[in-house]
């Protein structure tokens, strides 16, 4: 290497001459000067950042060119641009050149090296050391707006910046909104903005500049906030109208927008404000809306739980509420508990027919569906046929039933009370009869058809020797008021229920036998006549007594049954008070079971009867009717006279008379005051004139006109004795 060319001349007067001294820069190899290479940053370099390398070149020369091997050159790359100074003080030139990356990529980065050349040809310093340039990627931040990017006028928002790959580094952060800076510089990683509130729309991006070396991230993605008035949330409940008691309520506060993050505040007539209840919310997608609610429920309401519901939503710290919902009307009544009824009754019989009923009271107009359970087991689902038959109950002896209603709103009825259904065999009943031995001819007969398993709903069907069909009766007395001989023979009985009818089997014959023989007794009734007004006295007896049997009255009525006459002394009875209660049938009876005629005597509580003969009128004799009042005289505006509800007379006096009544003058007679109301009816018996008590008049009449003929018999009678 060339270096600087000093001359010097010394000029002696001495004639001795000086010598001519030259220095140069050592003309050595290239290995002798060596340039240093530096990088403008230290550590790890980001992408995206301006870098500069600077080559340094210390001689005593001029005229310097710098060269580059860089990693994605596959030449070197030579600078014109160099600075140089000149150092008076180390008596040499300063020079140096840049290599400048405007924004170094990741595939920038590697090993640099430079030199510096001059002359033609080029003479080459040393390379300098290698310069190894680590580039990594410059993180890019993320933008977090807490609670949401959708918010609400009012509500709190925070925003944070995240770099995530930027490790421990600490960074300096700066925001802009809308593409203009508003928060430079700060160490604060997140920062709360209130400027929002007059926004509808506003866009956040920001950026980190490395504290250490000033070195830049990349610009987040722009996120956008979207403010909006405080939202209304929407109260709905589960069902519609009046809640049942028992069931279970769903109330559901809806938001119908982005935001998440909710919580919800239930406010309730029958909750303490300040103790509101808090549930969490559910989040669900929408192709429209997100929607964002929350379900209150209350598994089993009771009547106390009615009341205004409301709600409100709120989120963040502090909490931010929206408005509250309208309020919500909640009414609970009582569930209603249904009865099951079976029909014809909880007891019956293999092979009848079974209709169960679930009835519901107080539902009103609801349309239920039902459902059966047998011994807790479902065996009939929810119909909405409030009544089924069935008959597989055949092969259960004892089955307990239950139902339970199901409103259109899937709200549920109380289960009712158990029904046991009792299966038996089919029954067979027995007859029996009131009497014992023969039946006297006018005498009341009371069969009675009897089920060993009682229950209801039974109607008696009777075979007697009088009928070609079976007669019908709604109980289980065949009541024969006054026999004939005719009646005599054989009765059985069945019973019957449900539609169609199930049948028992018939009961075993029972022989009813019919005499025409007078009755030893009579009885006697005093005032004489079948019909009385209530609380007047009555007074029966037997009298007439051919044997020496104890006789004592009887009764039949619809309130006791058969029984013996109250307050009975001797063979006589005594009733002072009369009520409708005493109506019914009365005779006399012995010890052995022998009966008088029977009488039937009404007790009416109105104020008019019918005074007629309590016996039988014989055919020819006179028949007189009179109409009674109670406690009064019948006025004289006349009263009708009634024979099987066809006018016969109308009288004044308040009394009509058939001189000589005849079998056709028998039936049924009653009398009408046009004022005061009208009587009962009364059976009027006409007994046919004797065929045999005809022939004794006739033979007494020979008798007494022939007294011959009454000595000829009695000594025809002492010689047949004598004999």
């Amino acid at each position: 290497l060339m270096g600087l060319v000093h001359c010097a001349l010394t000029v002696s007067t001495e004639s001795t001459s000086s010598p001519l001294s030259m220095s140069t820069e050592s003309t050595s190899s290239p290995l002798s000067i060596r340039p240093n290479l530096t990088l403008s940053h230290e550590g790890d370099v980001l992408s995206g950042t301006l870098v500069t390398l600077t080559c340094t070149l210390n001689v005593q020369s001029t005229g310097w060119m710098f060269y580059w091997t860089t990693p994605t050159q596959s030449t070197e790359t030579r600078t014109e641009e160099y600075y140089s100074t000149f150092s008076y003080y180390h008596y040499y030139y300063h020079y140096y050149s840049h290599y400048n990356i405007s924004s170094i990529n990741v595939s920038d980065g590697g090993q640099y090296m430079c030199r510096a050349g001059r002359g033609f040809p080029v003479y080459y310093t040393q390379y300098s050391d290698a310069l190894w340039v680590n580039v990594t990627e410059s993180p890019k931040p993320v933008v977090i707006i807490t609670p949401d990017t959708e918010v609400f006028r009012g509500e709190r928002v925070t925003l944070r910046c995240n770099i995530q790959t930027g490790g421990t580094t600490e960074w300096a952060y700066e925001w802009y909104r809308d593409g203009y800076t508003f928060y430079p510089h700060s160490t604060a990683q997140e920062f709360t903005d209130t400027d929002y509130y007059y926004y509808s729309s506003v866009t956040y991006t920001c950026r980190g500049t490395r504290r250490r070396d000033s070195q830049l991230s990349q610009i987040s993605d722009a996120v956008t906030l979207s403010v909006s008035d405080r939202p209304k949330p929407q109260l709905t409940s589960s069902h519609k109208g009046d809640a049942l008691t028992g069931n279970s309520v769903t109330l559901t506060c809806a938001l119908n927008l982005s935001p998440a993050g909710w919580t919800f505040y239930w406010n309730t007539s029958t909750l303490i404000q300040s103790n509101a209840t808090v549930t969490a919310g559910y989040y669900a997608n929408s192709s429209y809306y997100h929607h964002y609610d929350s379900h209150y429920n209350t598994r089993s309401v009771n009547v106390s739980d009615g009341g205004q519901y409301r709600c409100r939503a709120g989120r963040g710290h502090p909490v931010y509420y929206t408005h509250y919902s309208d309020d919500l009307s909640l009414s609970v009544i009582e569930s209603p508990k249904p009865v099951v009824i079976i029909k014809p009754d909880t007891r019956v019989f293999s092979g009848q027919r079974v209709t169960f009923r679930c009835n519901i009271e107080g539902g009103g107009t609801t349309e239920w569906t039902y459902e059966w359970r047998r011994d807790g087991y479902t065996f009939y689902p929810y119909s909405t046929a409030q009544e089924f038959t069935v008959t597989d109950y055949y092969y259960y002896s004892s089955s307990k039933y239950t139902c339970r209603g199901s409103r259109n709103d899937s709200q549920l009825s109380q289960i009712s009370d158990a029904v046991t259904l009792s299966v038996s065999e089919k029954p067979k009943p027995d007859l029996t009869s009131d009497l014992k031995g023969a039946a006297l001819t006018g005498n009341a007969v009371t069969l009675t058809c009897t089920l060993k398993l009682p229950s209801a709903g039974w109607t008696f069907y009777w075979i007697t020797p009088t009928q070609s069909t079976e007669t019908e009766t709604a109980t289980f007395h065949y009541f024969l008021s006054s026999v004939s001989v005719s009646d005599g023979g054989q009765y059985r009985c069945r019973a019957g229920r449900g539609n169609p009818v199930y049948y028992t089997h018939y009961s075993d014959a029972l022989w009813v036998n019919v005499t025409d023989e007078s009755p030893p007794v009579s009885l006697i009734i005093s005032p004489s006549r079948t019909q009385h007004l209530t609380a007047d006295s009555l007074s029966l007896s037997c009298e007439e007594q051919r044997d020496s049997s104890v006789w004592t009255v009887r009764r039949y009525t619809h309130s006791e049954r058969m029984s013996d006459c109250s307050s009975v002394s001797g063979s006589t009875c005594h009733i002072c008070s009369l009520s409708t209660s005493h109506t019914g049938v009365y005779w006399c009876q012995s010890e052995s079971g022998r009966r008088s005629h029977s009488l039937n005597i009404t007790v009416h509580n109105g104020d008019v009867i019918l005074k007629s003969p309590p016996h039988p009128v014989t055919e020819g004799n006179p028949l007189t009717l009179r109409c009674l009042y109670r406690n009064m005289k019948i006025s004289d505006s006349g009263v009708y006279f009634y024979k099987d509800d066809s006018v016969l007379q109308k009288q004044t006096t308040g009394e009509m008379t058939i001189s000589s009544v005849s079998k056709s003058d028998e039936g049924f007679y009653h009398c009408k005051h046009p004022e005061r109301g009208e009587s009962p009816k009364s059976w009027v018996s006409v007994r046919v004139f004797s065929q045999k008590v005809s022939t004794l008049k006739v033979i007494w009449s020979v008798i007494v006109a022939s007294p011959y003929v009454l000595v000829t018999i009695i000594l025809a009678v002492k010689y047949y004795r004598a004999q």
